[in-house]
């Protein structure tokens, strides 16, 4: 199967029954993020930016307002990466599923697809997503952004759904590839901002280039595409969804190792925050660099491995309340992000980006210290969360802002995608909150 087969010719019949099965509850996952991400200034700004500057009929997700395509595709990946808690790829250092939904939602309200075209484009768009962002790092020596390549599978989804022919597909990718956003990754880890990892713009090219290519603009030949055969060789028989993590934190993967290392240790020795002087994190570069210890914000609380690990230690979890508000100020939280220590491993180094390996002692007040060992994150895909866990995960995101009826006539209408088309599900996911 070539990469052009995969876009046109993949069926939902054709996908394995738990690739279907991951499928429905990544959706499930980003549409949970994309819910407990509303009430935050990123997804109010792009929200109305949207709506004031792309004028359309296209509905904006849990909005109630309509923007054009890219636009509501904009609105809506920014959305997810504003709680920072969707799902990702290891070896893409970054997320398919971000730019992905907004995309295929869009083209879908505009093309009328049915619910088995929808799931199989999400699936698609997985398949060609993964394999496309490890093509770019082994191709480009700049770490990018998720957007950069994420306004290709946005492009392909939007080639699929309009039903481009082959030569009009191709320039749909070219295009997106040329203009979306080369952004670099670790400037926003040093400096951190609500330009968060470029989906958005990703979403918003990919979008724009699939519409601009059924037009007849032509766009330079996508490289990661054409260049690369070695990545394309197992499609069809390796199913890379599979290969996503999860976020049980809504804050950046890197540290999840470390909250996850500082929960066990409290867990295992029953040890409170009041009895720990200090929290010591070994772990790898990337993780090091999320420096941030007094957010004053939001996304410099999701882009800081100290700040979330002493959340972990007072409040025994990091949610999305330890990630804004009152949090930031918390005394006891600010003494032990001030206070942890990091420091590189070199094995754990070698060991990136497939595993994100930490380890956290816990030095005591009283001098003693309590040593743990090194942890991959939690569900990674070598140990990844059950269905019921990732259900959880939606309702304790989607409830709150919601209500628990409405998400779960979300969750039911996801369910039965295939048999009852689309417009059950997306009545519930475009309307207002109240």
């Amino acid at each position: 199967m070539t990469p052009y087969e995969l876009i046109h010719d993949l069926h939902w019949s054709d996908c394995p029954a738990p690739v279907q099965t991951r499928a429905e509850l990544c959706i499930l996952d980003l549409i949970g993020v994309a819910a407990g991400a509303m009430g935050t200034d990123l997804s109010a700004i792009i929200r109305d930016h949207a709506v004031e500057t792309f004028g359309g009929t296209v509905p904006i997700l849990f909005d109630g307002r309509t923007a054009s395509a890219p636009g509501a595709a904009l609105a809506g990946a920014m959305t997810i990466d504003a709680l920072d808690g969707h799902d990702g790829f290891n070896a893409a250092k970054g997320h398919v599923g971000c730019a992905l939904l907004p995309a295929v939602l869009a083209f879908a309200e505009q093309t009328g697809a049915d619910g088995s075209e929808f799931l199989a484009t999400i699936v698609m768009g997985y398949e060609f997503g993964s394999r496309l962002s490890v093509a770019q790092h082994a191709t480009t020596p700049d770490y990018h952004t998720s957007g950069s390549w994420g306004a290709v599978v946005a492009a392909a989804a939007g080639a699929r759904l309009l039903r481009l022919d082959h030569q009009r597909t191709r320039e749909a990718l070219g295009i997106a590839e040329y203009h979306g956003p080369r952004s670099q990754m670790m400037r926003c880890i040093d400096h951190p901002t609500m330009v968060k990892d470029g989906s958005g713009w990703g979403a918003m090219a990919g979008v724009s280039a699939a519409q601009l290519a059924r037009r007849g603009f032509t766009g330079a030949p996508a490289i990661t595409v054409e260049s690369t055969p070695t990545f394309w060789t197992d499609l069809g028989t390796n199913w890379l969804i599979l290969d996503q993590y999860f976020k049980p934190y809504p804050v950046c993967r890197w540290a999840h190792g470390p909250i996850d290392g500082v929960l066990k240790l409290a867990r295992d020795h029953n040890v409170s925050a009041a009895q720990v002087a200090r929290i010591e994190v070994t772990t790898f570069h990337e993780s090091v660099r999320l420096a941030t210890r007094r957010p004053r914000n939001t996304e410099e609380a999701q882009y800081s491995t100290s700040f979330p690990s002493a959340v972990a230690m007072v409040r025994g979890d990091v949610g999305p309340a330890g990630i804004t508000g009152d949090a930031l100020s918390d005394p006891e939280i600010l003494r032990l992000s001030d206070n942890l220590v990091m420091q590189e491993s070199d094995s754990a180094n070698a060991a990136f980006p497939a595993t994100r390996l930490s380890r956290v002692d816990l030095v005591q007040t009283d001098g003693t210290v309590l040593k743990g060992e090194y942890l991959q994150p939690r569900w990674d895909p070598v140990a990844p969360p059950t269905e019921a866990e990732l259900r959880a995960k939606f309702h304790g995101l989607a409830d709150p802002v919601l209500g628990a009826d409405r998400a779960d006539a979300i969750e039911a209408a996801l369910a039965d995608l295939a048999n009852t088309g689309l417009r059950p599900l997306t009545d519930l996911l475009y309307q207002p909150i109240n």
